[in-house]
């Protein structure tokens, strides 16, 4: 799908919630999705499901390129089959895949075909340190400049995203876009130390019951907050309180 001009007026409303200097050796880290009415952002386990609006959708491809990296989990991976890159403009950016075990097939993805074209980068899989990732994917992911990482997440999972994001900072990455899955953005709503800033699409849909949610385990409340409303979506940008 090609990418309308991005409303004039979203470029103003998104300035103060836009990468800063990092800062405590950690990247700067902008937490955002789409969701539906209902706290969903999939109809069900496993379902690609598409909320936003062209509007919106060329709104994250403008955030995407104020950023060094995308990062998602490899559910959202497996599920989506994503390309993770920048379509706003020629800027290339990093793709990160959270991979405990080891189950992503860069060659048959489309992020693969992506980096063949010259349209993104080669991804930097994070996985297990105690994870036999498969040698024939480890080298072609090296031959196009990306990176295998090997952190002990297994053993450390109340402090994983210190250590994820402490090893991305040393690797050169001064932002980061973290676009989910379900999991990830539960973990991270609770991190209010680990994100800068919180952008939220929010599409008029009733996903329904079967739909995976967006609710973390404890209560968060938001600071900061401007809304800005398009022709169907809405968006949310606020801090976490």
């Amino acid at each position: 799908m090609s990418l309308i001009p991005l409303p004039q007026s979203l470029i103003p409303f998104l300035e103060s919630y836009l990468p800063t200097q990092p800062k405590n050796n950690l990247p700067f880290v902008t937490l955002t999705f789409a969701q539906s009415l209902d706290s969903k952002i999939s109809a069900k386990p496993g379902i690609q499901t598409k909320l936003s609006h062209i509007e919106t959708k060329t709104m994250t491809h403008y955030l995407r390129s104020n950023h060094d990296s995308i990062l998602i989990g490899i559910g959202t991976v497996i599920s989506d089959d994503p390309k993770l890159n920048n379509r706003f403009n020629d800027k290339l950016i990093r793709p990160i895949i959270i991979d405990p075990f080891g189950k992503f097939n860069f060659k048959i993805s489309q992020l693969y075909k992506i980096v063949i074209e010259k349209k993104g980068l080669a991804p930097f899989l994070i996985i297990d340190e105690s994870t036999m990732y498969n040698n024939d994917e480890e080298d072609l992911i090296n031959k196009f400049n990306g990176k295998v990482i090997k952190l002990p997440l297994l053993q450390n999972r109340n402090n994983n995203w210190n250590l994820i994001l402490s090893e991305l900072y040393k690797l050169g990455l001064n932002s980061i876009m973290i676009e989910g899955g379900a999991t990830i953005i539960n973990e991270l709503l609770l991190q209010k130390d680990l994100i800068n800033s919180l952008i939220i699409t929010i599409a008029p849909i009733f996903l329904g019951v079967q739909g995976i949610s967006i609710s973390p385990d404890f209560q968060v409340e938001l600071k900061d907050i401007k809304w800005w409303t398009g022709i169907q979506d809405s968006i949310l940008c606020s801090r976490i309180k």
